[in-house]
């Protein structure tokens, strides 16, 4: 069983470092803040930055909507084209006032707040489709950029983006961001969901035009419009739950570019901020993600069950056995092979690190931390497939084409 372990977390560490390792990272340039936003390898005032529409689409984002709004605003150069759009999808909370207020008190023209309109009967809309697809209709930007509420974006991390995406042709650009954890529950179970998440979709595979892997993630997709126009925006994809893969899938087959790489100097999020709030939004998003995929939704439980809780399960037994039968050769080599396998699991959290700045911290967890992972992903297939418990932010979820997968 040691062995058995020991292999695993070996290649999972050694798969997970190259890819690390080998990961395209987009940073903002030393000077990016302090710059006039068209300076780049030009002179300044030779050329003109397109306007860029931030579009911020919030549901019961009281804890999160200022202060993603002010990172936005206040990290950007007031002379750089830009417009904010927040749209309040219905909220049962303060959002919509809170950003109300923020409008009136900073009086900003660059701002604007929208209250979004009940769904479409006769239509399935999913998640935060619909309030894109309102916002979408008043952005007058070039460039689209959908960002999520519990975001929030360094200085200079849009004029960075946009600078990036001209200069390199890019139709859409996502970014793995830092991912800021606060309470226990998101330091046991973030660090190795974000390992799988690197593990399935490979930045540099899915960088390539050849290859199939599509991913993109919804809380920072800086898109050209023209692009997003081409695959039908989120329009296309209303009745997707994870509707950030399912835009990436068809722009890639559509033949556009699509650029994934390291963004935690742009950007953090914290996603969740309990227990409850990891255990529901993972439960919804992972097995939709997989493209309902029993595989690889079962293949991710095994993962952690064989990476993160054998080595410590082996370890616990095998010093129980101490306990009783005293150390020999066979016993004593085990709990070696025990202990180097467990120091594996540290190496792995410093890949994740470097791809998502999360320090390893609690990493003697990890084997708590990756029985609930294997645990949200087996609920998340039951959640996904049958609809019972399936929620997000007490909204109910529901299959649109229940029995049929991809």
């Amino acid at each position: 069983m040691v062995v058995v372990a020991l292999l695993g977390a070996s290649i999972y560490e050694a798969k997970l470092r190259r890819i690390a390792e080998t990961a395209p990272t987009l940073a903002i340039a030393t000077s990016s803040s302090d710059r006039s936003p068209s300076a780049s390898s030009q002179q300044p005032g030779t050329i003109t930055l397109p306007l860029v529409s931030v579009i911020i689409p919030a549901y019961n984002e009281a804890d999160n909507i200022e202060d993603c709004i002010l990172s936005v605003l206040q990290g950007t150069p007031p002379s750089a084209p830009l417009e904010v759009w927040v749209l309040d999808d219905q909220s049962s909370d303060d959002t919509l006032a809170i950003a109300q207020t923020l409008q009136q008190t900073l009086n900003d023209p660059r701002l604007r707040v929208l209250a979004g309109k009940a769904r479409p009967d006769q239509q399935t809309w999913m998640g935060k489709n619909w309030a894109c697809t309102q916002a979408v209709e008043h952005a007058r930007g070039a460039f689209l950029l959908f960002l999520d509420a519990d975001v929030r974006l360094k200085p200079g991390a849009i004029v960075a983006a946009l600078e990036f995406v001209q200069e390199n042709q890019i139709d859409l650009l996502t970014l793995c961001p830092e991912v800021v954890c606060g309470c226990l529950a998101e330091w046991l179970v973030q660090p190795w969901m974000m390992s799988l998440l690197m593990a399935g979709f490979a930045f540099n595979e899915v960088n390539d035009p050849h290859a199939e892997a599509a991913f993109a993630a919804g809380m920072f997709m800086f898109f050209r419009r023209t692009a997003y126009e081409q695959v039908g925006g989120h329009q296309a994809v209303a009745d997707q739950a994870v509707e950030d893969v399912e835009l990436a899938r068809r722009l890639k087959l559509k033949g556009l570019k699509l650029y994934y790489a390291i963004g935690a100097n742009l950007a953090s999020v914290r996603m969740y901020r309990s227990l409850a709030g990891v255990w529901e939004g993972w439960t919804k998003n992972w097995h939709l993600g997989s493209r309902r995929s029993l595989y690889i939704s079962l293949l991710s439980a095994t993962i952690m069950l064989w990476v993160c809780v054998l080595p410590w399960f082996g370890l616990v037994a095998l010093l129980y056995q101490l306990e009783t039968v005293g150390l020999t050769p066979v016993n004593g080599l085990a709990i070696a092979l025990a202990v180097t396998t467990i120091a594996i699991q540290y190496r792995i959290r410093c890949s994740i690190e470097r791809v998502a700045a999360i320090p390893p911290r609690y990493w003697w967890l990890t084997g708590i931390g990756g029985a609930l992972v294997a645990a949200i992903t087996i609920v998340s297939v039951i959640k996904t497939e049958t609809g019972w418990g399936w929620t997000w932010r007490g909204r109910s979820l529901q299959l649109p084409n229940a029995g049929v997968r991809s």
